[in-house]
């Protein structure tokens, strides 16, 4: 399954991750959130999505792991996922670009934009490379 996992770019960029190799994707504390992370599995692909002034899906990532227990987590509710990162998009895809498109109309990205981690149709997917490849945006 797609997903979109969204952080701001000066906390952790795609950048940072690609120069890391791999990261654990840890800090999602929203339930709805926590419920999409908890449906990650190993080999899905995930579009980076830079928050802030950026606004913009700016790179491929997959997970490395199923998701797993948060070992920081006392209370033992919070998950956790391994990702790595595949590559950069041609150009970054804006939110302005995807709210757009009729494609991500009703989609969560436009209608609850502070949520960390959400799910991508395999439709939606194709739409973002589509667009990544056509211009700047």
């Amino acid at each position: 399954m797609p997903w979109l996992f969204k952080e701001e770019p000066s906390s952790y960029s795609f950048d940072a991750l690609v120069s890391d190799g791999s990261t654990t994707w840890t800090g999602v504390k929203n339930p709805v959130a926590q419920r999409h992370l908890r449906s990650v599995r190993k080999g899905d692909r995930i579009f980076y999505y830079h928050t802030g002034s950026e606004k913009a899906v700016v790179g491929i990532a997959r997970a490395s792991t199923d998701a797993y227990q948060d070992p920081a987590d006392k209370a033992g509710k919070a998950v956790v996922v391994d990702i790595q990162p595949v590559s950069k998009l041609r150009h970054a895809v804006t939110l302005a670009t995807l709210k757009a498109h009729p494609a991500f109309a009703s989609h969560l990205l436009a209608r609850v934009p502070r949520l960390s981690v959400m799910p991508i149709s395999t439709s939606e997917w194709q739409v973002v490379e589509t667009l990544s490849k056509e211009s700047s945006r």
